[in-house]
């Protein structure tokens, strides 16, 4: 599944979000998207704990 049809799906869910729910189950819907995306990049081997919490100067690539 390509990424643009991903974001179409979270567009789509947290439109569903906003209408049905109001504002605040649009903030809620978004937020656990958020933890779900960085959740799946853990999985994937994409991120490392230690990402959030190095300083910005000290990255190694």
């Amino acid at each position: 599944m390509s990424f643009a049809v991903i974001g179409m799906i979270a567009g789509m869910a947290l439109g569903f979000a906003g209408y049905f729910g109001g504002f605040g189950a649009f903030l809620l819907v978004a937020a656990l998207g958020a933890i779900g995306f960085v959740a799946g990049r853990f999985l994937e081997g994409d991120l490392e704990p230690g990402d959030f919490f190095r300083p910005r100067g000290d990255r190694q690539r």
